[in-house]
């Protein structure tokens, strides 16, 4: 008998990158020459030993682990395309799996309302059956004022949903749509506009004022909901809430179409219960659809992560509806991309090689991690074994409403604190603990079970979020990061040993490079600084001009460099951005990558605990303009700081004796690796310069910073002075 799906159109093609054959050739002329430097480090240390040696070559083994373990991704680099025109085929629409959409947000004063109201109307108006849909939203700072926003988010959904279908707009986020100007605007545009500039008026007062005016709440529902607010409930100490805002076998819109479900959830908190951040709020958003939907197909976001094209979840279906993609397909992954990026992204925010370059790398492998937003999972991924409580298998079906009685019972018991206690949920089941980077740890654990991806990247952004623009919350959110990876690295399943095992070397590399990539901070901070004293100092430490190790130098460098270029270009950045983004990688290395191995050597042992932080999402409007214009944003003492600016002092320095020594003509042939590394680390610190001596603004280098900065330079150099030997 003929195979039913043998003449039917394909829903997918992959192709392996035709760089392919290339990078590997480049891997293995490079890993020779790697192999050299080590080999005359190694040589020259136990000939000559001394201080700087030994820490020069720890920074070149660290630099050849770290450049090695990201080889992983340019072994099998893969390209994706997708047909939703042949989904048809397949399936029909009214068969189509229940989506359940997760949206988490921790506090209205960084995370504004309007911004995660505007992320849910994004999802709620998906080209995808309404029936099919809900869209549940995690607050965890408990508040009644994002409640009220979803309130009036309620209210204009009714709308706004209509519109986009009936004109078949593509910008279905209102702040985007009403930003874009569309040259051709449909009758009823001023209308829903003016609509949704009142709404957003009403929620921004609100939040601004703190309290919710009586006459905002207009029936005996809303009352009762915003009433459990009461003096005892604390952003740390409080019930669960489980409202439904929109009912869709109840609700209509001003068309009379069925409406998809709208759910707020607030998980119950108590002083000293764990909370595991974000993972513990994504984990009650799990327990919580699945007792009142359960859709088979879930996907998670950022509560500023806004739905850039709504045919999104078609394009996950091409590869979960397919019935020749392997079974083990856990998790369709789509990119994170950014709008209001400055030209040449001065704070590197794109992310290019986390969200495009690595991804493509990993898809001809396992398949690429979880980035935390923008991932449709299959719901079994997260039932690991059965669960204790009837209802929250993957293949439970729900039968009642979702605003029956009986079911909000069981969502507010599933979202309780203590529910956890004896349960395998964050080590076998749901987003796992032991983290602050969860996404990152999830992903690899799942991976571990055999569970496989997909990198799914379509020409126009699936989702556009907002990339920070300011340096210190950026270098903040970095260290948070790197503290979390570290976390993994040094774990009991580190990628290093375990990965290895359990999901192939390649993949256990490409997992190995991102837990240890705080480790770059050893040896971008030794390059920093140590070569620039012993120029201050007069010593040589790399060959002469003449020397054949001298090209040997230049090749690694150079290589390094070009390999990098060549990703950015080949995945369409700019030069200018790539050279952000290499200038920004910098600066974390003796930042916040520094800053985060600190923290965690020191909560290893017990002298530090860290927390997870939210970003801030509030855009101020001084900033906004400076980083439009592409000048960097200093403006506070943040220790963050203080070792970027004593490098760049420290590099100027050296870099001008340096100089008078080549007027001197005393060893300019031995000295010139020297110059050339403290003049590259000076083009890079051109900002910071700027910020510390040109700049009036109040984005300027705080004064305080500056004289820090250089009262540590000049205590490093005394130290290197009254040093016998380097």
């Amino acid at each position: 008998m003929a195979n039913p799906f043998q003449f039917r159109p394909p829903l997918h093609t992959r192709v392996l990158m035709r760089r392919t054959s290339a990078y590997r050739v480049f891997a293995i002329f490079y890993s020779f020459a790697i192999l050299a430097l080590l080999y005359h480090h190694l040589i020259h240390l136990l000939h000559s030993p001394n201080t700087l040696s030994f820490f020069i070559l720890l920074a070149d083994v660290l630099f050849s682990f770290l450049w090695a373990s990201s080889q992983g991704f340019h072994m099998c680099p893969t390209d994706r395309r997708v047909f939703i025109e042949h989904l048809e085929h397949y399936v029909k629409e009214s068969d189509y799996p229940g989506l359940d959409v997760l949206i988490c947000t921790a506090d209205p004063h960084k995370e504004p309302p309007m911004g995660v109201v505007n992320t849910a109307l994004s999802m709620m108006a998906y080209d995808y059956p309404t029936e099919k849909l809900s869209v549940y939203v995690s607050d965890d700072g408990g508040s009644k004022l994002t409640l009220f926003a979803f309130m009036e988010a309620a209210r204009f959904a009714t709308h706004w949903l209509p519109f986009c279908r009936k004109n078949k707009v593509v910008e279905r986020c209102p702040e985007a749509y009403f930003e874009s100007n569309p040259s051709s605007w449909f009758p009823e545009t001023d209308q829903i506009k003016l609509m949704y500039e009142t709404m957003k008026i009403k929620v921004e007062s609100v939040v601004e004022k703190g309290t919710i005016p009586h006459d905002h709440i207009t029936n005996e529902q809303e009352k009762q909901a915003v009433s459990r607010w009461t003096d005892e409930f604390t952003q740390a100490n409080h019930p669960a809430v489980v409202q439904v805002l929109l009912e869709g076998s109840k609700d209509r819109d001003i068309t009379g179409h069925t409406m998809p479900n709208l759910v707020y959830v607030s998980r119950e908190k108590r002083p000293g219960s764990p909370h595991h951040f974000k993972a513990g709020a994504l984990n009650v958003l799990i327990r919580v659809s699945a007792t009142m939907t359960n859709a088979p197909v879930v996907l998670t976001l950022d509560s500023d992560m806004h739905s850039n094209d709504p045919q999104t979840p078609l394009r996950a279906l091409c590869y979960l509806l397919d019935p020749d993609m392997d079974p083990n397909l856990g998790f369709v992954q789509f990119p994170q991309a950014f709008h209001g990026i400055n030209k040449n992204d001065i704070y590197a925010g794109e992310c290019i090689h986390v969200y495009q370059i690595h991804p493509i790398g990993m898809d001809g492998l396992a398949g690429p991690f979880h980035v935390g937003t923008g991932c449709f999972f299959r719901r079994e991924v997260f039932s690991g074994v059965p669960s204790r409580t009837p209802g929250l298998s993957s293949d439970h079906l729900v039968s009642k409403s979702i605003g029956n009685k009986e079911v909000l019972a069981s969502a507010h018991h599933v979202a309780a604190w203590n529910y956890e206690n004896q349960t395998n949920w964050g080590t076998k089941i749901g987003y796992r603990y032991g983290s602050l980077c969860e996404d990152y740890f999830t992903g690899y654990r799942l991976h571990c079970e055999g569970w496989k991806s997909i990198f799914c990247n379509p020409k126009r952004p699936a989702f556009l979020g907002r990339a920070p623009i300011n340096l210190n919350v950026c270098l903040s959110q970095s260290k948070r990061w790197g503290v979390g990876l570290l976390e993994v690295g040094f774990f009991k399943h580190s990628p290093i040993v375990f990965g290895l095992m359990e999901i192939g070397p390649l993949m256990g590399l490409c997992y190995a490079n991102y837990a240890f990539r705080p480790l770059w901070s050893i040896p971008i901070t030794i390059y920093a600084f140590l070569p620039q004293l012993a120029l201050l100092k007069g010593v040589s430490i790399f060959p002469k001009v003449s020397e054949p190790r001298f090209f040997l130098y230049i090749f690694l460098f150079v290589g390094a460099y070009t390999q990098d270029c060549l990703d950015f270009l080949l995945s369409g950045a700019t030069i200018q951005r790539w050279w952000s983004t290499q200038r920004v990688w910098m600066m974390r290395g003796v930042s916040s990558f520094a800053f985060s191995l600190v923290e965690y050597l020191l909560k290893c042992i017990g002298i530090s605990q860290f927390g997870f932080n939210v970003t801030s999402k509030v855009v101020d409007k001084e900033q906004s303009k400076r980083y439009k214009q592409g000048i960097f944003e200093f403006g506070v003492s943040s220790p963050l700081f203080l070792p970027l600016t004593t490098a760049a002092i420290m590099n100027l320095v050296s870099f001008l004796w340096g100089m008078v020594l080549i007027f001197k003509k005393k060893n300019l042939e031995g000295m010139l690796l020297q110059m050339l590394l403290a003049g590259f680390v000076i083009v890079n610190c051109w900002p910071i310069y700027e910020a510390m001596v040109l700049r009036t603004d109040r984005g300027r280098m705080p004064t305080r910073t500056t004289i820090i900065s250089i009262f540590l330079a000049w205590a490093l150099y005394i130290i290197v002075s009254v040093s016998p030997k380097i």
